[in-house]
C-alpha cells in the first residue's frame, strides 16, 4: 500500500480549510514529520503572482478558459519546484486546494468540458495525485455568509468569491460527485460544526490513514 504523504484540503467558499492548516501542520510537526504547508494557488513565488492576477476584483472580464489556464501554470510550478521535492524527502505535504479545486470550479463551476480539463490537469501536474484528499463540504449559503463576513473584518475576497450563487452550487454539486466517483481517496466532514469539532476530525481522518 501507498504511504499517505500528500494530502489535501477541498471544499466550498467558506468551509474554512485554510484556518486549519497552520493547526495541523503544527500537529504533524509535533509528532516528528516533515510538513510542507501550502496553498494553492499559491506556495512560490511565481504562483503567488499568479495568483493576485486570477483572483483580482479588477479582472471581471477574464474568461473561463484564462482562469483555468493560469490556475495549471501555478500549479506546475508548485509541484515542480516544492511538492516533489518534499515527497521524494519522505515529508508531507498538506495543501489548502489541489487540482480537485479544477474540477470543481473550472469545471463544474464553468460547466467545462471535463475531459479537457482534466487533460490540462495531468499535463501540469505530470499526473501527481493526492492520497487523501479532504472534503470540507457545508451547504453553499452558509459558506457564502461566512465569506461575507470575513470580508467584513477585513479577510480576502477574490473574483471567485464574488461568482454568483448558481456557480457555488454547481461547485458544491461538483464535488460531491468527485468524492462519489473516487471514494478510496477522499473522506468528507462536516464544516458546519465548530472549528475545534472540525480539527479533531481532520486530526483523527489523517491518524488512521498515517497508520494504515
Amino acid at each position: 500500500m501507498t504511504p499517505v504523504r500528500f494530502i489535501t484540503l477541498e471544499g466550498p467558499e467558506g468551509s474554512g480549510k485554510t484556518s486549519h492548516m497552520g493547526p495541523l501542520s503544527q500537529w504533524l510537526e509535533n509528532q516528528g514529520w516533515l510538513v510542507l504547508c501550502t496553498r494553492e494557488p499559491g506556495g512560490t513565488p511565481i504562483s503567488e503572482q499568479i495568483r493576485s492576477v486570477i483572483h483580482d476584483l479588477k479582472n471581471k472580464e477574464m474568461h473561463p478558459h484564462t482562469e483555468t489556464l493560469l490556475y495549471q501554470a501555478a500549479r506546475s510550478q508548485i509541484v515542480e519546484q516544492v511538492i516533489r521535492p518534499t515527497l521524494s524527502r519522505g515529508g508531507i505535504v498538506l495543501c489548502d486546494r489541489y487540482a480537485d479545486s479544477t474540477l470543481a470550479y473550472q469545471g463544474y463551476g464553468h460547466q467545462q468540458d471535463m475531459d479537457e480539463v482534466r487533460a490540462l490537469i495531468r499535463y501540469a501536474t505530470s499526473g501527481l495525485q493526492p492520497d487523501l484528499t479532504i472534503l470540507l463540504d457545508l451547504d453553499v449559503e452558509i459558506g457564502l455568509q461566512r465569506g461575507s463576513q470575513r470580508r467584513s473584518r477585513g479577510g480576502e475576497w477574490n473574483r471567485l468569491d464574488d461568482y454568483d450563487l448558481e456557480f457555488h452550487r454547481r461547485v458544491r454539486k461538483g464535488y460531491l460527485e468527485l468524492v462519489k466517483a473516487e471514494p478510496q481517496r477522499w473522506v468528507m466532514l462536516d464544516a458546519s460544526r465548530s472549528w475545534q469539532d472540525v480539527q479533531n476530525a481532520l486530526r483523527q481522518v489523517i491518524s488512521l490513514k498515517l497508520q494504515s
